[in-house]
């Protein structure tokens, strides 16, 4: 079955920041169909190339139940913790992972490129051995997403007996082929292959989604009104499916 949500945009604010400061995420996704569970969001820093066993999650929001239409809301969560970075790793570059799943199955996975350095020319020529994270500056590589996808199992069955006796009676449900796991590993750190924005936004929920960018270069991240129910403490879901699809790519 194709999927019931595509996300249509991803925005870092306050980017750059100081390396303990919050994430902020403006995110907007659209929904096919009304989704009756809700959509798990996870943000994930990863700590180290060589191990996963170095990966934090930052924080995790459920958001639902979701109506049909495009919605908009602010995911807010704490920096890394240093504690549990190895301290040749602070410094570099390093990966963001946003996740979105639907009923324990991942259906999606954002990724940057993340430059943490030293914004004190004399620091940054001769780095102290051990960081002075209140010296850090961290900045996500926006121009460098990475995205992939995953087929799910939307329905369950009971839903899918529902969906077929609407086929049975004339009422056609679109379904289309899987769309494949795409993995790749970029200069040491795991990434995917990339979809841009633009193509995301313009997709149906029938379509497939496709690898159309190649392995990314890290050098490049130094080029440098109605609310809806939700589960979401704080900033409500905003539902802006009347809005123009925001600018995605520069």
């Amino acid at each position: 079955m194709g999927s019931r949500v595509n996300v249509c945009s991803v925005s870092v604010l306050d980017n750059p920041a100081k390396f303990t400061d919050p994430f902020k995420l403006e995110i907007t996704f659209e929904v096919f169909e009304p989704l009756p569970d809700d959509l798990d969001w996870e943000l994930v820093y990863v700590g180290a190339a060589e191990s996963e066993k170095y990966d934090q999650v930052l924080d995790s929001v459920l958001v639902g139940p979701v109506v049909e239409g495009r919605h908009k809301f602010i995911f807010e969560a704490d920096g890394p913790d240093p504690s549990k970075i190895p301290e040749d790793d602070i410094v570099g570059v390093t990966v963001l992972l946003l996740k979105c799943s639907y009923r324990e199955q991942l259906f999606i996975k954002v990724g940057w490129f993340v430059t943490v350095e030293y914004t004190d020319p004399e620091m940054k020529e001769n780095p102290p051995i051990t960081p002075i994270l209140d010296k850090l500056q961290r900045e996500v590589c926006e121009e460098d997403v990475l995205v992939t996808t995953f087929p799910i199992r939307w329905a369950n069955a009971s839903e899918e007996v529902l969906e077929g006796d609407a086929e049975a009676n004339g009422s056609p449900v679109k379904e289309s082929g899987d769309a494949p796991e795409l993995l790749s590993r970029t200069n040491g750190i795991n990434a995917e292959p990339t979809v841009s924005w633009e193509a995301t936004a313009n997709m149906q929920q029938d379509e497939p989604m496709e690898s159309i960018k190649g392995e990314q270069d890290m050098e490049g991240c130094n080029r440098q009104d109605e609310s809806t129910i939700n589960a979401l403490v704080g900033t409500p879901l905003v539902d802006v499916t009347n809005d123009p699809i925001p600018d995605l790519v520069d």
